[in-house]
């Protein structure tokens, strides 16, 4: 069985009372779905999941904003069409905006694995950090502690994939930067949540960029989609194609984050493909 891999002296604050009690309103009435949540701060911004969608999914964030009460305030207050399922603060405290059974406004224009409504089929975690914006600050350890204890509980109760743990900018290549490069995949994965495999080392190889088109574009773009990004085998290396390549590199190649397809990159996305495929049969 995994562990949660955390540091000595590194704790995520855990619950030291009872679940926090209910909160009603007219509009809403819920208890938190997992017993890592310190608080409940319910959003008026959320809906139901169409189509009787079941979350299979989980999307990972950063806020991008410059301190955690601004966040909070903006996911929870209605009228900013944002939220999320979950918050987890620098300390560890893990607060829940909305019930899992709903479908909260963390996604935006995004795709994954051929679906567009990833708002219907993902619970949405927002962690408090700067991002890009303000220097992209390190994730403290206590926060991924608490990050993936939370996941750990929504993966057991949805029976998530593994490969189905994804962060923004995997579904909203271009338009998203988060959770952002130095956010910590490896130790999730080693903790069993999400995805990864060792990234190929960077050597001298032929690369692929802006321009170039053929069999190994296709097949590139073939590869990627394979694994869920939303990208069409156009042949072409076009700027739609760096982007995702952008995107697939800040999650399992965040050591260059560039665009280009070296042999790096291509041998990761090769590799992570096989382990998940092997991940797979031993499912089925």
């Amino acid at each position: 069985m995994s562990q949660v891999l955390v540091p000595q002296g590194e704790p995520f604050r855990r619950r030291t009372g009872a679940l926090p009690l209910p909160w009603s309103s007219a509009e809403m009435t819920f208890v938190p779905d997992s017993s890592v949540v310190a608080d409940v701060i319910p959003s008026g911004n959320y809906g139901e999941r169409r189509n009787g969608r079941e979350p299979d999914m989980i999307v990972l964030h950063y806020t991008g904003m410059a301190d955690g009460k601004l966040a909070v305030h903006r996911l929870t207050t209605v009228g900013t069409e944002v939220s999320s399922h979950y918050i987890v603060h620098e300390d560890g405290r893990i607060i829940q905006s909305v019930p899992e059974i709903k479908r909260a406004w963390h996604a935006g224009a995004s795709t994954w694995a051929g679906e567009a409504d990833v708002n219907s089929c993902s619970i949405g975690i927002e962690i408090i950090n700067g991002g890009h914006d303000y220097g992209l600050p390190d994730y403290p350890l206590r926060q991924i502690a608490a990050v993936i204890a939370l996941c750990k509980g929504i993966i057991i109760r949805r029976k998530i994939p593994r490969h189905r743990v994804l962060g923004h900018s995997d579904i909203s290549p271009g338009r998203k930067q988060d959770p952002g490069e130095k956010f910590p995949w490896a130790l999730l994965a080693a903790s069993g949540v999400g995805h990864y495999v060792a990234p190929a080392k960077i050597v001298a190889g032929q690369n692929m960029t802006v321009g170039a088109s053929g069999d190994d574009v296709r097949a590139l773009q073939e590869a990627l989609a394979s694994y869920g990004y939303g990208i069409s085998a156009s042949g072409i290396y076009d700027f739609a194609t760096v982007e995702v390549v952008n995107a697939f590199q800040r999650h399992f190649r965040p050591q260059k984050i560039d665009g280009i397809a070296d042999v790096s990159t291509v041998t990761t996305l090769k590799n992570l493909l096989a382990a998940r495929s092997i991940d797979n049969n031993l499912s089925a």
